[in-house]
């Protein structure tokens, strides 16, 4: 078999391999658009790069594809959008995004096909990523955003949103009255936001003392430290990860308190929420898109449905309605 004339069931991986790198190549050049100088040496170093990866699948797959689909171009603009309203900083969080997306898609190929044509060839851009992109994107000695903070504070905000929904859809099923609802909910997120900001800092305070510890040593017996990660404020980890949090339980408050009744409109607006909150963190992590909002909106709705049914349960049998 030709390996420039892939199986049918490959054809659609072939398209979606062109159709990245060309959506890569399109970003990077957007993106030069509206960065400073040094972001625009980095970025015409990946051009380079991406229009060689581009080219290569074309001539391997032999396929005319040369323009986006729908679904990237919209992606695209939202992407450019947001890197014009926040500036560099939300360029080196894109660029390290589409990096580990980049990675772990190729990874996962070359898994499935590595004793094959296309295993080779995914082996080349793989290297071409690890000796090169790599390279490039990290190796800005002062990084803008700490990619790992930015991921915790949208889980923060996921955790917030998904535990106060289910709170508030039991809460309605029990209570039956907005009031009740809005303060068992309030008091609720309060105490869960405090509870996870107190988790984090003292996580964070413990991995302090831990790097203190060990630099310690090392220094005592005259070797270079282990590692030369700056050190994370325990005060900052706990403020991001509670403030976050109690983001995440005001999108099912909100609707009570603006005059709801009912738990579906609370439901309604946290599943909207969860749709973009997943988008945001499958981007970050280079998960699936569709995989990580179908899963957070089976949470939810597993989480609304069963605290509801908890509350009118406990109505039932123990009368707790006014």
């Amino acid at each position: 078999m030709n390996k420039n004339n892939p199986p049918s069931h490959d054809l659609r991986l072939a398209r979606a391999l062109i159709l990245d790198e060309l959506f890569d190549l399109t970003l990077y050049q957007s993106l030069r658009k509206v960065s400073g100088p040094d972001l625009q040496t980095m970025l015409d170093e990946l051009i380079v790069i991406e229009t060689q990866h581009l080219a290569f699948w074309q001539r391997f797959f032999n396929s005319p594809v040369s323009s986006l689909d729908f679904a990237r171009r919209l992606r695209l603009r939202l992407i450019i959008l947001a890197c014009r309203l926040f500036g560099a900083t939300a360029v080196h969080l894109v660029l390290e995004a589409i990096e580990v997306y980049g990675v772990r898609k190729y990874l996962s190929v070359w898994e499935e096909y590595k004793d094959g044509p296309l295993g080779a060839a995914v082996k080349g851009i793989l290297e071409d990523e690890f000796k090169h992109e790599d390279t490039i994107v990290s190796r800005m000695a002062e990084r803008k955003i700490n990619p790992d903070r930015i991921r915790n504070i949208f889980l923060g905000l996921n955790d917030g949103l998904v535990e106060i929904l289910g709170a508030v859809s039991g809460f309605f099923a029990a209570f039956g009255q907005a009031t009740l609802v809005l303060v068992a909910g309030l008091t609720t997120a309060v105490a869960g936001a405090l509870s996870m900001a107190a988790g984090a800092y003292i996580a964070a305070s413990s991995e302090n003392e831990v790097r203190w510890t060990q630099r310690g040593k090392e220094r005592f017996l005259g070797r270079e430290a282990v590692t030369t990660e700056p050190q994370e404020s325990a005060i900052a980890s706990a403020m991001a990860v509670g403030i976050s949090y109690f983001g995440g339980t005001a999108v099912p408050i909100l609707p009570v308190l603006f005059g709801a009744k009912t738990a579906l409109v609370s439901v309604i607006t946290g599943g909207v929420t969860a749709v973009l909150v997943s988008m945001v963190l499958a981007f970050l992590s280079g998960m699936d898109v569709r995989k990580r909002i179908l899963t957070n909106l089976i949470v939810i709705v597993c989480a609304a449905g069963i605290t509801y049914g908890i509350g009118a349960l406990v109505r039932i049998l123990f009368g707790v309605g006014v």
